[in-house]
């Protein structure tokens, strides 16, 4: 597989966990293997089923989202990539089966970083990283 084409696959990746439709979901196969990690301040998942479940469960959190790719990386089966999100809290943020955040109707702002490694022509492994604080704190500020 080309670097080219891990860079087009690293960017869908991203699309697809922060804007999982019934479509990006369906087609995650496409894209991770099976025994996929994924990781990030808010979300452990270890296996295609486990991500599907996790990222579904979050799917009508936030709407109008937006997504800038700023940069990426391929060197060898590793793929690097920064990018900017920017959303609306619009439905609850669910942290487990007794806490959730209520929407706040307000535009939030997110800088990230994603590291995957690739096995074969699949990503095997995903970690993003960013500032889960600020996250936070923007969607706890007064609703608007």
């Amino acid at each position: 597989m080309s670097e080219n084409s891990r860079g087009g696959m690293l960017v869908r990746a991203i699309e697809t966990c922060i804007k999982p439709d019934d479509a990006a979901l369906a087609g995650l196969g496409t894209l991770f293997t099976d025994d996929v990690t994924a990781w990030s301040p808010n979300l452990l998942a270890v296996g295609l089923d486990d991500l599907a479940r996790n990222l579904a469960s979050r799917e009508a959190t936030f709407s109008d989202v937006g997504i800038d790719v700023t940069s990426v990386g391929i060197i060898g089966n590793k793929g690097f990539a920064e990018f900017q999100v920017v959303a609306t809290f619009s439905g609850p943020f669910v942290i487990n089966d007794t806490v959730a955040l209520e929407p706040n109707g307000r535009q939030l702002l997110l800088g990230a970083a994603v590291i995957a490694d690739f096995t074969g022509d699949k990503i095997s492994s995903i970690r993003a990283y960013f500032d889960d604080a600020t996250l936070l704190e923007q969607m706890l500020s007064e609703k608007v």
